[in-house]
Order: C-alpha cells, then structure tokens, then sequence
C-alpha cells in the first residue's frame, strides 16, 4: 500500500485557503509593525521616567513596568479590549484591531522600557559630565547625546523583542482580529485538517522569523561597519 504526501498534508484544500493566510499574515505584519512603533514612543518615555532622579516619575514607571511583567499579556488584552469602554473618557468600544494593537503595545512598552534604560546607563559617565559642563539642559543631552547612542546600542535586543511582538499578536485571534492564526483556526473548523492548518501557520511564522532575521543582519553589519568608520577616523 502506497502512501502519498496528501496523506499526512493535504496541500490542496491549503492552496484553497491561501488567500486567507495571505491575508492573514498581511495582517500579523501590519500590527506588529504598528504595536513596535508605539512600543517604542512608549518605551522611551518610560524608560527617560525611569531614569530620572524625581521619585514622581521614577516609581510609576516602575510600578507599570513590574504589572505589565507579572500578568499575562491575555489577562492584559482582555483588560483593554473589554474593559476600557467602561471608563468616563471612552464614550464608544474599541473595535478589535484597536484594543489588541493597544494592549499589544502596553505590553511592548514595559519590555522595551527596560531595554532603552539599559542602553542609556551604559553610556560613559564622561560624556553625561561633558554635556553637563557646556550647558546643555537635561532633554537637550537626551536629545543629542544620550538617546542616540542608546538606540544604537539596543538595536540588536529591540530586533529581537519584534520577532516576539510578532508570535504574540496570534493572541489577537482570541478577540476575533482575523491574523495568520485565525486564518489557521477557520480551516481547521471547515475540514478538521490539524496538520494541514498549523504546519502551514508555523511556516507563515517561521517565513516572517527568517525575513526579520535578515532585516536584524543588515541593519547590525550596517551599525558594525559604521562604528569601525569611527575607529578609523
């Protein structure tokens, strides 16, 4: 008895539902670019919170961070999707796209956070002392100074933190934003087909993982060859 590869993956009814995972995978890509975006103004605004010398910025910051760390990202994205409507200043509920982007990127802005403070501390006390003695205030150092060689340094972890951002937006599929997994999910309930409908969700992750890897090279080779330029000079 011979067995055929449409025996374990039916490739067919896949072929079937591609345009689904095409547009589910369009879809993981756009909200995990947005949730970066924010991520990161979030991110930098708490991390500059948390290392200020001002207990009013500092402890906040801290205490966003450790509850963002210690709960769930689901309990979070149930939190902001139903329960933010019920709050005064939101007159209307947050359509789906809108609370899992949200709550994706709160999530993303506590991580981030940490790693931009990380970059900022490791920046030379001499150069702080420096700007410090030409007069620049506290956001022009920020500024000038500081956060641009900060981001420099945290480009390789923040890489990295995307290439989660994006397995964690297949959570959205709990609150019906129609992604790569639900596009998995819909097959899956139409023809009971396990294999055929995760093996090709973990293809469609594993294609954006390889594209974000090459991404993450380019731009580390690139930031490696401009600091050797600088050597040399």
């Amino acid at each position: 008895m011979s067995i055929s590869l449409i025996d374990f993956y039916n490739y067919r009814v896949v072929a079937q539902y591609f345009p689904n995972f095409a547009v589910g995978i369009g879809t993981t890509l756009w909200v995990s670019v947005v949730t970066l975006f924010f991520g990161l103004i979030i991110g930098t605004m708490v991390a500059l919170c948390r290392t200020s010398k001002n207990p009013i910025l500092r402890q906040p910051a801290a205490f966003y961070i450790q509850c963002i760390r210690s709960t769930p990202l689901l309990v979070q994205i149930y939190v902001v999707y139903f329960g933010l409507p019920a709050l005064p200043l939101i007159n209307r509920r947050l359509d789906e796209m809108e609370g899992g982007i949200l709550a994706l990127s709160i999530n993303a802005g506590a991580y981030l956070a940490e790693i931009i403070r990380a970059g900022i501390e490791s920046i030379d006390r001499g150069q702080i002392e420096a700007a410090l003695a030409s007069g620049l205030t506290y956001m022009q150092r920020m500024r000038y100074i500081i956060l641009p060689q900060a981001m420099a340094k945290v480009v390789p972890p923040i890489l990295g933190h995307a290439a989660i951002v994006i397995k964690d937006s297949s959570l959205l599929c709990l609150i019906t934003v129609f992604e790569l997994m639900s596009a998995g999910l819909k097959l899956m309930s139409d023809f009971i087909m396990p294999t055929e409908a995760f093996l090709t969700v973990a293809a469609g992750y594993l294609s954006i993982y390889f594209m974000m890897l090459y991404i993450s090279n380019k731009i580390q080779n690139k930031l490696r060859g401009q600091r050797q330029m600088e050597v040399r000079i």
